[in-house]
């Protein structure tokens, strides 16, 4: 009864609150997802989630949030893999928070060490890269299981569906490919080679060109989604001295759909890309350390990057092309997603 008083009277709250933007952060390391103001450009609030919270998206509708959660204790440059602790096999899934309350609501199966994921057009199912099995898993969220595991990759990561909803395009950073699932077959259809390391995915409006960032290739290769080829290598070249290249990492597109905009990882830049001549048009130095996660504001007017090392989350004005604002938020920052929501 005490829970579902709590509950109510956050979703009192919320339903009394002012309408602000609003982004989603996953802080990989504080287990918890950070809610910041865009506008103020401060955190109002913290929701612990589980352990390594990476990958995260909103509901189509908007009132929820996804997020993936893995056992599996965190590695990467530098780090001696053989001395890390073992995994916790029952930290994995992905947990649902209800975005008006800000609760966890439950968190489902998702196969092993999940890092990113899509959620179906209908709402009803997740797709989800399991980094560990080399597998996709498949969530159904209304029998609340996983109903079907696809081979793919080694170490998949980026997992996005083409804007039909007929396939899904999921990249293997240890096969430099893109694994091409047929829906609802569930069948490998192709798979792609791209430039080294290959990270994330994201398609033209019309769904007819995939564009995926290749971090140890630095560049991003783009796919022609119905010759199911790679088209095009876009390079992703520093315009100031920096100690790494650009590391194209995470990718988005802009509402009007004429540009896409790269993370470029410890390179510690952004890169904007033309969608009709497939080249970078701008190129924005010093972001943040690392930035990996990206997002930008439904009107199109602000960019936002998740900066691990750094600990923050740095605002970007497009039109400006600088820097307005650096939110610290602790907790190493991953993930990033943008909405308009309740204060």
């Amino acid at each position: 009864m005490l829970g579902s008083a709590l509950l109510a009277h956050g979703r009192a709250h919320a339903a009394g609150a002012s309408t602000a933007s609003l982004l989603y952060v996953s802080a990989e390391e504080g287990g918890e997802v950070v809610i910041i103001d865009a506008g103020a450009g401060e955190v109002v609030g913290r929701v612990p989630v589980g352990k390594r919270p990476r990958g995260l998206k909103l509901s189509g509708d908007g009132k929820h949030l996804f997020v993936a959660l893995s056992g599996s204790p965190r590695g990467g440059p530098g780090v001696d893999e053989s001395k890390l602790p073992p995994a916790d096999r029952a930290a994995d899934g992905i947990g649902m928070v209800e975005v008006a309350s800000r609760k966890v609501m439950r968190t489902f199966d998702s196969g092993q060490d999940p890092e990113s994921f899509d959620v179906s057009r209908d709402g009803r199912t997740l797709y989800v890269s399991n980094e560990e099995s080399a597998e996709m898993s498949v969530l159904d969220l209304t029998a609340a299981k996983v109903i079907a595991k696809v081979p793919v990759g080694g170490e998949p990561e980026g997992v996005t569906l083409r804007p039909d909803g007929k396939f899904v395009y999921v990249t293997s950073e240890v096969s430099n490919q893109v694994f091409v699932v047929g829906l609802p077959s569930r069948k490998v259809v192709a798979q792609i080679a791209t430039g080294a390391r290959p990270r994330a995915v994201a398609f033209s409006r019309d769904g007819a060109k995939a564009f995926v960032t290749c971090e140890l290739g630095g560049e991003v290769t783009v796919i022609d989604t119905k010759k199911l080829t790679p088209v095009a290598h876009i390079k992703i070249e520093a315009h100031a001295k920096a100690p790494l290249p650009p590391r194209p990492m995470g990718i988005v597109l802009a509402p009007d759909g004429k540009h896409l905009y790269v993370s470029n990882g410890r390179g510690a830049s952004v890169a904007e890309i033309d969608v009709k001549t497939e080249q970078v048009s701008r190129f924005l130095d010093g972001v943040g350390d690392r930035p990996w996660g990206i997002a930008v504001s439904r009107d199109g007017r602000s960019l936002y990057t998740a900066n691990g090392p750094s600990q923050d989350v740095s605002i970007i004005d497009i039109a400006a092309w600088n820097v307005t604002k650096k939110v610290a938020i602790g907790g190493l920052p991953w993930g990033i997603a943008a909405a308009t929501g309740k204060l």
